[in-house]
């Protein structure tokens, strides 16, 4: 099965579309959680209601419950605490926890994203830059796993959601979804045999030979949010091709479309060893060079890079899909602008 490049279709309209719960009002109540009530002590007259209110449900910090506070959350004898509010002692103080950000993590959301193939076994996604693929600290929700659990409800019985391999926030393209234990457990050894093809687009800063990037990664020992090639990290084999490159007057240097294929998946990967080796993505926050940060910002808010083929053997089968997909429109528009356009599209039309 061969999908040309291109031809990603419009987002695949999933079970109850009409219906969301965007509008739904989450607590902790209203999910089967009762408000914590207790007393307040006699000895307490004159304190602080936050002060007392932490000894009193001493199952969550004073800071937790100080915002609680704030969002009315906490009342005293049925009439909503105010943090400066002083106690007379005896009053009835009832707390209605929020649920903690993580248990919210699994919950279907109606979220878009372009579905380019699926079957009864495997899905695959035409993710677009900006969707965080799992939710984690600071994107608990919003992200392709909630999209997912909403457009395929079964998915729910999957670790992961049946996510089988991830992209970078900002990194656009192809990902296969498992739909069933049987193709989650077949991709994922096929991950880990090295048999699942992802090739990328890129445009980097440079003139880079084509060439093989060999070097391990881990994370970085000065910054811990960021990875880097280090001695101690996991192997990660990058094949770099040059496919052109063009002198772009605004950077006074050479500008190029580079595609780029993964041996290992590792975190960041493409965009660590491209910066290794002296040639960073156009756009990257992180690992781009700190002297064209405003041009960087101004060419493309995000790092230049597209997941643009994707080949596995599919689990049902064995036969071997070939997927394509277009790079979207700002990754376009920014290689018509670094005078790249052509060599872009020459590439579409293999």
């Amino acid at each position: 099965m061969v999908i040309n490049f291109g031809t990603a279709s419009a987002a695949i309209p999933g079970p109850d579309d009409a219906e969301s719960d965007d509008d739904q009002v989450w607590s902790a109540s209203a999910h089967g959680v009762a408000p914590l009530i207790a007393l307040a002590p006699m000895d307490a007259a004159g304190e602080r209601i936050d002060r007392i209110a932490a000894q009193l449900f001493s199952q969550h910090s004073r800071a937790r419950i100080q915002a609680w506070i704030e969002d009315g959350r906490l009342s005293i004898d049925g009439k909503p605490a105010n943090a400066r509010s002083k106690l007379r002692g005896g009053e009835q103080l009832s707390l209605d926890p929020a649920p903690d950000p993580a248990s919210m993590a699994f919950l279907p959301e109606p979220i878009d994203f372009p579905v380019l193939y699926e079957d009864a076994t495997v899905i695959v996604i035409d993710k677009p830059a900006g969707l965080v693929v799992h939710p984690a600290v600071g994107n608990w929700s919003g992200t392709l796993l909630n999209g997912l659990l909403h457009r395929y409800p079964e998915l729910r019985a999957l670790p992961r959601g049946g996510i089988v391999h991830r992209l970078d926030k900002d990194t656009s393209g192809l990902m296969v979804v498992a739909r069933t234990p049987e193709a989650q457990t077949d991709l994922v050894r096929q991950l880990q045999a090295r048999s699942v093809s992802r090739r990328y687009l890129a445009l980097c800063w440079g003139r880079p030979a084509s060439r093989s990037v060999d070097a391990a990664i881990g994370r970085d020992p000065r910054e811990r949010t960021r990875m880097a090639v280090v001695s101690h990290g996991k192997p990660a084999v990058t094949h770099i091709n040059c496919v052109a490159t063009v002198d772009f007057d605004a950077a006074g240097g050479p500008v190029s479309l580079i595609e780029c294929r993964l041996e290992t998946g590792r975190t960041h990967q493409i965009r660590v060893h491209a910066s290794h080796i002296g040639f960073a993505l156009i756009g990257d926050p992180a690992y781009g060079n700190p002297r064209r940060t405003r041009l960087d910002r101004e060419l493309l808010p995000h790092q230049a890079l597209h997941a643009w083929r994707l080949a596995f053997d599919h689990p049902a089968d064995q036969s071997r899909p070939e997927l394509h997909t277009a790079p979207p429109a700002d990754f376009v528009a920014l290689a018509e602008r670094l005078g790249l356009a052509s060599a872009l599209a020459a590439l579409g039309d293999d």
